[in-house]
């Protein structure tokens, strides 16, 4: 078990990237619920709100959010388990930060492209400490 410096340090990063990750879920529950964000989505392609069909990508892609933020702040994993999940998250932002880098939608560049950067670095602190 961590303790003193280290352990407030995990405990931030973990918390960070929990609120990171809860407010990417967020977002997409917005998308799902048709929020007209389609500009900063999905490559740009539907302006406005999405197609049923993204909508429903979207309810999918916030469960998983949801979950992840859930698994980095629960003590009841194993110190293995968690370090494969955060293993994991690292490897999700690192491609989004590809994939929102090479978008033609600015807005998702704009937003994204930094938002997966920074939750990536979070996710590669984060499993470094037990």
């Amino acid at each position: 078990m961590p303790s003193g410096a280290e352990g407030q340090r995990r405990s931030l990063e973990h918390r960070a990237l929990a609120i990171g990750l809860g407010g990417l879920a967020a977002f997409q529950v917005a998308l799902a619920a048709g929020t007209p964000w389609g500009r900063a989505s999905y490559g740009g392609a539907h302006p406005g709100v999405l197609p049923a069909r993204l909508r429903l990508a979207s309810a999918g892609a916030a469960v998983i959010y949801a979950g992840l933020s859930a698994a980095v702040l629960s003590r009841r994993l194993p110190v293995p388990m968690r370090r494969h999940v955060l293993t994991g998250v690292t490897t999700l932002m690192g491609v989004g930060v590809v994939m929102n880098g090479i978008s033609p939608s600015w807005p998702e560049r704009a937003i994204w492209t930094p938002t997966s950067a920074v939750l990536t670095a979070l996710a590669w602190r984060a499993r470094k400490v037990p």
